[in-house]
């Protein structure tokens, strides 16, 4: 099968590579659309991410790696002891590996076993004609839900899982601090959450374009004070989220929001950010973060299924699998006009 593997920083090729066979507990997918996500891209660009060295413990694996865990297909064959699935069934992936026996699994936080890691960094991702994942990562997609919004449901599970878990209700107003795919996948959750004003700030028009058709109203950092603006318009925000992860944007959101108000980190931030507590303390505002997503595949597949999530509108592109270093990994670096590039792999 073809495969796009990562060999080290900017080295991955498109190669054959073998088709594995679903072992006991596994299901093996035939892969039709999968996304081109951030750690992709810190992947290829930086070399951050992926197994190397060791062995990962529950994946048993290691670089080199198939990326990809963003993704949905079609079930083509189950290993033993699988119950709950058949072939031919239209799946997508939660690709989280988790061990279910730590004490963090046990109690129902998955997302922060002690073994976390990822299919496509972790272990042999979507980004190929089959992948082989565990069968507790199998969720059911219906027939009203594409493949291309299959491969949306990882980035918006993240989103969502941050609004969930964040104080927010409905009618207050929100400011979303990067116009990325997650940015933008969290103004559409804001919204769905009832939110009655959504900032976006960015320092890219192209985003900003894409988060205002998203209904948030755009600010350009670059060209005036994010803070001053966002609090002259709105008067102060209730939660901010943060989708950038760099010392301005972190700033502002503390700044922006009100007394009592929340700031919900999202980006996964590679270096180490100041935080004025003081500002927090005096405000009795609240300060967390989320990883990932847990318990919430099927609600957003259901909400996109409802015509709740729009998740169509966040794609700016399709290309195939052959093309993925041009057209995908190297042009989500360089033009800003893009936001999730979907691989068509299997037709």
């Amino acid at each position: 099968m073809k495969a796009a593997v990562w060999y080290g920083k900017k080295d991955v090729r498109v190669e054959e590579r073998e088709v594995k066979a679903a072992q006991a507990g596994q299901v093996k997918i035939k892969v039709h659309y999968a996304g081109i996500c951030g750690s992709d891209l810190h992947a290829y660009h930086h070399g951050v991410g992926i197994q190397e060295g060791d062995k990962h413990p529950l994946s048993g694996q290691n670089a080199p790696l198939t990326l990809g865990h963003e993704f949905a297909g079609v079930v083509s064959e189950l290993g033993d002891h699988v119950s709950g699935i058949k072939v031919g069934d239209r799946v997508v992936v939660e690709p989280l590996y988790h061990c279910g026996k730590c004490e963090y699994c046990i109690q129902g936080r998955y997302n922060q076993c002690t073994q976390f890691g990822f299919v496509g960094l972790n272990g042999d991702g979507g980004f190929a004609e089959y992948v082989v994942v565990e069968s507790y990562m199998v969720h059911a997609l219906p027939d009203n839900v594409s493949f291309e919004e299959g491969a949306l449901v990882e980035p918006t599970a993240v989103a969502l899982h941050a609004v969930r878990h964040s104080k927010l209700k409905v009618g207050q107003k929100v400011a979303v601090y990067g116009a990325g795919p997650i940015g933008l996948l969290t103004i559409l959750s804001a919204k769905a959450a009832g939110a009655s004003e959504i900032y976006a700030v960015d320092v890219f028009d192209e985003r900003l374009n894409l988060a205002a058709k998203l209904g948030a109203i755009p600010v350009n950092s670059a060209q005036v004070n994010a803070t001053d603006t966002i609090l002259q318009k709105s008067g102060g925000i209730d939660v901010a989220y943060e989708a950038a992860g760099v010392q301005p944007t972190m700033d502002s959101a503390i700044s922006v929001i009100k007394k009592g108000g929340e700031v919900v980190v999202i980006a996964a931030i590679p270096t180490p950010l100041q935080v004025n507590f003081f500002e927090l303390l005096v405000k009795e505002a609240n300060l967390t973060s989320t990883l990932a997503y847990r318990h919430i595949f099927p609600e957003v597949v259901s909400l996109i299924a409802e015509g709740a999530l729009d998740v169509k509108q966040v794609i700016t592109k399709k290309i195939k699998l052959d093309n993925i270093v041009e057209e995908g990994l190297e042009l989500l670096m360089s033009d800003k006009s893009h936001a999730k590039i979907l691989i068509e792999i299997n037709e």
